[in-house]
């Protein structure tokens, strides 16, 4: 009787495998599927031979062994908190497409660990560095008064915005405080003068960057600085949306600021839809700017004046300078002391700014 067709196998095909098939050892596969140079003294049709069984096997390396030879994964890890309150992060949207773009362009692969927050997480970033990736980039880590119990050691670091210095880590960062002096003072050089701030989450570095450099930009047009008109808000569009909200109700009926500085773009939206469902237009009734250029600028309603940060070529100098301290680590070289790298930021202008409205519209009651 014939025998019975052997049930094809759901693992994937091993060098035995391709080794049985085309009649020889496992290691004169590997040797030909390598590349090895021990692979000429292997005759011409042996070597066709493999990988004609090779091919029918569906032959595939095995990564994880691949790597092990190497000692490298080809995998850089990226930790970020991706969303706040369910809220997607458009600053991570932007920070993730530059790092997958320049992993994708030095053939790494991309692996992401998600955060709640970084207060609760932080202890995760030890596990994340267990193997499975080379190196780790960290997208605005906020670590606390000792981050250097958070970080391995045996792994290479780099972060983007991070709230202080990391021992040992390589920071990415931008020119935030003279970014927020120049969109307020471009605010004051088209007449306006009662410009309201609603800030990022306070304590944070970036916040009180973008605060002093409103703060400086006021003090150096010779205009007091009015408390009342510096509110503590959060780097989300909800926030944004509440703080303007409850801003128009402590003042209603009082005279409208001439303009709004928000210290992100993603505030700048929750501040838009606050002023609209108060039947307020911008530009005509009063100005706005955010800070940051992500997606939120480019597709408000109108399109945001805003300060470019960079975030994307931040993102893919991450990738390369990540790349090079593996590649130091790998070498048992020692890398350079670890610096900032800072980037320029820039004034984008669209439309929703105009100088003030004569006379100056009130608060709706």
């Amino acid at each position: 009787m014939p025998s019975a067709p052997r049930k094809r196998s759901n693992r994937p095909a091993t060098l035995a495998d391709v080794g049985r098939e085309a009649g020889v050892s496992a290691m004169a596969v590997s040797a030909v599927l390598n590349g090895a140079r021990t692979s000429t003294r292997i005759s011409r049709e042996t070597r066709a031979r493999i990988r004609e069984a090779a091919i029918k096997l569906q032959y595939r390396p095995n990564a994880a062994a691949r790597a092990l030879a190497q000692r490298r994964m080809n995998t850089i890890g990226v930790a970020a908190v991706i969303n706040e309150g369910g809220e997607f992060d458009h600053y991570f949207l932007e920070a993730f497409n530059g790092v997958i773009h320049s992993a994708a362009l030095h053939n790494q692969t991309t692996t992401v660990f998600a955060l709640h927050d970084w207060q609760r997480d932080a202890g995760r970033i030890g596990s994340f560095c267990d193997g499975r990736i080379d190196g780790l980039i960290l997208i605005a880590p906020i670590l606390g008064e000792d981050p250097a119990r958070y970080l391995p050691l045996h792994t290479p670091l780099v972060a983007m915005h991070a709230n202080g210095p990391l021992p040992g880590v390589v920071g990415i960062d931008t020119d935030e405080e003279p970014g927020a002096f120049q969109i307020v003072r471009e605010l004051v050089a088209a007449g306006h003068r009662r410009i309201l701030h609603i800030t990022g989450n306070r304590g944070l570095v970036g916040a009180e960057r973008r605060i002093s450099g409103y703060r400086r930009a006021l003090e150096s047009a010779s205009i007091p600085f009015d408390p009342d008109l510096l509110v503590a808000g959060r780097f989300s569009s909800v926030a944004g949306c509440e703080v303007m909200q409850a801003w128009l109700q402590r003042h209603a009926g009082q005279a409208l600021p001439d303009a709004v500085f928000c210290a992100s773009d993603a505030i700048a939206l929750g501040a838009l839809e606050a002023l609209s469902a108060a039947g307020l237009v911008v530009p005509r009734d009063l100005s706005i700017v955010g800070f940051d250029d992500t997606l939120a600028a480019r597709t408000t309603v109108p399109q945001l004046t805003t300060v470019r940060q960079p975030i994307r070529a931040m993102a893919m100098r991450a990738v390369e300078t990540l790349l090079e301290r593996i590649q130091s680590h790998l070498d048992q070289t020692v890398p350079e002391a670890p610096s900032s790298i800072v980037f320029p930021v820039e004034i984008v202008h669209r439309d929703s700014v105009l100088p003030p409205r004569q006379p100056r519209p009130k608060v709706p009651a």
